[in-house]
């Protein structure tokens, strides 16, 4: 269960609404109360549980034209490099304080995001962060996106120790922010732990998005605790019946709790109503057959249906398959047919060498010979075997 949840689908998501709410709209946002602010309405307060105290030196008049020369390149979205340019001048600018510093910085981060520069955009919302210019609403943005690039590039060490002071000091209860750490936990292989912060994200959202749902029963999988991951898995699927995803997950899941009558009924019923519609849905369809007693005619079914829709491709292990489901029903002629057709496509000379036992046991002498000397070619654990069939014995 691993792959699907290591890309960075969700991550990149987040850092986009990161990226929407951080635009400063006016170059004295951040002034003195003497000064008039261009705003018509107080900026909404992001973070109301936040434990630190709003930094009091505001930006400066001196760099007040050049910051709002940056604020409008930036809100036009054309030019991005400009914006790092004009931030790094007001950064370079001995005049400039740590409050027009910090603004220029987190203007330039997103800048440098924009233009594909995730290294660069680091270092400047380090730096914001680090120069503790900005008010509340800024700095923890800041810090907030920080987190996600450092978790992004799989710096999960960095990411979750600024992920950390970043929850610990707004004292943030939001599920989207609780859901980063839980998966954040999950990529760093830290099943245990992402388990109870996934469950109170989840608790915490009125709407809880199906793949969060999906990422806790993954954790549950790799922590070995298969019995939740089936019970969450189940719960899932329940509440999206429509879902293939997530019968098929659930499928998977019972598959891992050696659960293959349940894992079949979910397959089939995906199978009568057609949902079957890719190569893997059909080979994970016949290994769970393969795999549960007395269902030999049921893998044949359904390869031989995969087949006739032009789905499943007949490769090794479908012919494999085939043959061994064949002879298990006593029926020779198509095993030693699909076994004929597997034993090429072999790395080694086993599937030769078994075929050359069935032939040999079927009267199929001169058969059986060459298959034995195809074994003995593509190379057998037990060479003695196939020289006993060559030399009639």
């Amino acid at each position: 269960m691993k792959q699907p949840y290591r890309n960075k689908a969700l991550l990149t998501l987040l850092i986009a609404a990161a990226l929407g709410g951080a635009v400063v709209t006016d170059a004295m946002a951040q002034s003195d109360s003497g000064r008039k602010s261009s705003r018509s309405a107080k900026a909404e307060v992001l973070f109301p549980n936040a434990t630190r105290e709003e930094p009091k030196e505001k930006t400066s008049a001196k760099l007040g034209s050049k910051l709002q020369k940056l604020i409008d390149t930036y809100n036009k979205g054309e030019d991005y490099a400009a914006v790092r340019a004009q931030a790094d001048e007001i950064i370079a600018n001995p005049a400039a304080n740590n409050a027009d510093k910090s603004i220029a910085s987190q203007l330039a981060a997103q800048a440098a995001y924009n233009l594909d520069d995730a290294a660069a955009a680091k270092t400047y919302l380090q730096q914001a962060v680090t120069l503790n210019g900005l008010d509340n609403n800024g700095h923890f943005q800041s810090m907030l996106m920080l987190a996600q690039l450092q978790l992004q590039d799989n710096q999960y060490t960095e990411g979750l120790a600024t992920l950390d002071k970043y929850l610990a000091e707004t004292k943030s209860q939001k599920p989207e922010d609780l859901i980063l750490k839980g998966q954040a936990l999950y990529q760093a292989e830290r099943y245990q732990e992402a388990i109870p912060v996934l469950k109170q994200a989840i608790a915490a959202s009125p709407e809880p998005k199906d793949n969060w749902n999906q990422l806790l029963m993954a954790a549950y999988s790799e922590a070995g605790q298969t019995g939740e991951a089936v019970a969450s898995a189940e719960q899932l699927a329940a509440k999206n019946p429509n879902d293939k995803k997530a019968q098929l997950n659930l499928a998977s899941m019972y598959m891992q709790a050696d659960q293959m009558d349940k894992a079949a009924a979910v397959m089939d019923k995906l199978r009568a109503s057609g949902q079957l519609t890719e190569e893997r849905e059909y080979k994970q369809l016949y290994s769970i057959y393969a795999n549960t007693d007395n269902k030999e005619k049921d893998v044949i079914a359904v390869i031989n249906e995969g087949i006739s829709k032009g789905i499943l491709k007949p490769d090794y292990q479908t012919y494999l398959a085939l043959a061994q489901s064949y002879y298990y029903t006593d029926q020779l002629p198509q095993a030693i047919e699909n076994w004929q057709k597997a034993a090429p496509l072999s790395k080694d000379g086993e599937t030769y060498l078994n075929l050359a036992k069935v032939l040999k046991n079927e009267g199929r002498t001169a058969e059986a010979k060459q298959a034995a000397q195809q074994a003995l070619a593509k190379g057998v654990k037990k060479p003695d075997d196939a020289k006993k069939i060559i030399n009639g014995k």
